[in-house]
């Protein structure tokens, strides 16, 4: 059976909510053994990755350019130690591997790469350029007649690059209902809030008036993430805003502008192992 019409990998979303608490716990340690990172976005976003990764995209670990593969980018790539801890949990990469976030020579660098990294579809890390790779790839299957679908992550701070926007423009007009963006709002970026920054509400107008359908919901809610990710395609490209909180899971990061890119001290990482233990 081709991978992108096999049933969906987890219909456990109990377990789903658990992986994504493992994948919180695996962020820790790599952040503060490397004593660099994006704690607060890997916390938002991990409910997110841990539901596309384990109940909705079809991939194969053991064959990760296989054809008929769902396509995911990490357009937030400073939130690659959440991309990783999904990676490895799925099978793409060692888990063993996480150890090495960030250290000299490692494959994981602080941003994701596709020469060096299994799973990983595109070097992010300049923001605003995943949702445009996005709208090739799903260009490119619907050029083809494949079923496959692409997903874009986007941070809400991102969304002031105009790329994005352009990009945005071209899926309408196209009617790529085989795209899916997903923007992680958490409503913090580095420094400030983002209505502080640039304001962007009402952000679902916005992208309806690109020609997307648009959706809200609670982005740490797996199954309702798991359904806006697998309504039925309506002739337009999807866009996911899932509501979140930055640093979700540990009360002293949660929703704290300052962590960002913070590292945790060693105590403050057995406080935070320990509150996702729960």
């Amino acid at each position: 059976m081709p991978i992108s019409q096999a049933a969906p990998l987890r219909a456990d979303l109990t377990a789903v909510a658990a992986t994504a608490q493992e994948m919180r716990r695996a962020v820790v340690g790599m952040i503060g053994a490397a004593g660099l990172g994006h704690i607060g976005g890997d916390f938002s976003v991990a409910d997110i990755l841990a539901t596309l990764y384990f109940a909705v995209l079809h991939l194969d670990p053991s064959d990760p350019l296989a054809a008929e593969r769902d396509r995911f980018i990490l357009s937030k790539g400073h939130c690659s130690a959440a991309l990783y801890a999904a990676l490895a949990l799925r099978g793409f990469i060692p888990k063993e591997s996480l150890s090495t976030f960030m250290q000299p020579l490692s494959a994981l660098n602080g941003h994701p790469n596709r020469r060096k990294v299994p799973g990983v579809e595109a070097n992010t890390g300049p923001l605003g350029h995943g949702l445009p790779i996005g709208v090739g790839c799903a260009i490119a299957a619907k050029l083809s007649g494949d079923p496959w679908r692409t997903f874009v992550v986007l941070g809400d701070g991102e969304l002031q690059e105009g790329s994005n926007w352009e990009a945005a423009m071209a899926a309408g007009h196209r009617g790529l209902d085989n795209l899916v963006a997903i923007v992680d709002r958490n409503r913090l970026q580095q420094g400030a809030r983002t209505e502080d920054t640039n304001r962007l509400e009402p952000l679902a107008d916005k992208w309806a008036a690109f020609g997307w359908e648009a959706v809200e919901c609670d982005g740490h809610d797996h199954r309702a993430l798991f359904d806006a990710f697998t309504a039925p395609r309506r002739g337009k490209p999807l866009c996911v805003i899932a509501k979140t909180i930055k640093g979700k899971g540990v009360s002293f990061i949660e929703d704290r502008v300052e962590w960002h890119h913070k590292v945790p001290s060693p105590e403050q990482q057995r406080i935070a192992l320990a509150e996702l233990s729960r």
